[in-house]
């Protein structure tokens, strides 16, 4: 079974922690990673879990997303509600395929945002893909662990079809989210040197550029090629 990471951020009640372990168990994943959950660890995690305590004993506690996702190459966030910068858009079953296409799916996240917010713009801007379920436009509220259930219902079954063989072709060694991150910081750096990205007023600047780089997913190589160029710009600016 492929084994991305699922990712809870700041879950408000600890019940729903465990009933996640619980609908994890069930699909065959493992990997549980929690980013500044409000209450963990918990005997109602614990007891909502129904025998998936072994998840829960063997989750990972971080104290921010971005340690969350430092090694991570994919990030798809999995959220009802729009968002002024639109992402490019999967359901569940087209989430599932596209996990089977990854040389490694380890190194996938799947976000899922706090019980009553979802996840925030800064958090979506981490994301390459907002995964959306098609419920009832008139009532698109979905309990946390029912969502994550959802999602893995169609993970497990495009493994399936897929008689546990990943479907990826050549192997792309993507840039990291932590790699990511320190572009994105020497790329704000740089456009502010040249005076192309007023920081008292940056609009959507940046996170249009976050859009940009995160369809095109770029590879170590590009990556170490659009540094040069920034190193390059900022030093001819100096």
């Amino acid at each position: 079974m492929l084994q991305p990471r699922i990712i809870l951020v700041n879950t408000s009640h600890p019940g729903n922690i465990g009933a996640v372990a619980r609908a994890m168990k069930n699909m065959g994943l493992q990997r549980l990673n929690l980013v500044q959950p409000k209450i963990f660890p918990a005997a109602e995690a614990t007891a909502r879990a129904s025998g998936a305590d072994d998840l829960l004993a063997q989750a990972q506690v971080f104290h921010s997303l971005d340690d969350a996702l430092a090694e991570c190459t994919l990030v798809l966030g999995v959220s009802a509600r729009s968002r002024s910068l639109p992402l490019p858009m999967l359901d569940p079953r087209a989430c599932g395929r596209l996990l089977m296409e990854q040389p490694d799916a380890r190194r996938v996240a799947l976000l899922f945002g706090r019980e009553r917010s979802g996840l925030s713009n800064a958090e979506l801007d981490r994301c390459h893909h907002l995964v959306q379920i098609p419920a009832n436009p008139d009532y698109q509220s979905l309990n946390i662990a029912a969502a994550v259930q959802v999602i893995m219902y169609e993970l497990r079954m495009a493994f399936l079809a897929g008689a546990g063989t990943s479907l990826a072709g050549e192997i792309v060694d993507h840039a990291t989210a932590g790699q990511m991150e320190q572009f994105y910081t020497h790329l704000e750096e740089t456009l502010v040197e040249l005076e192309f990205l007023n920081p008292e007023q940056p609009r959507q600047l940046m996170r249009r550029l976050r859009r940009l780089f995160g369809r095109a997913r770029p590879d170590q190589n590009e990556l170490n090629i659009l540094r040069g160029i920034l190193t390059a710009a900022g030093g001819r600016k100096r």
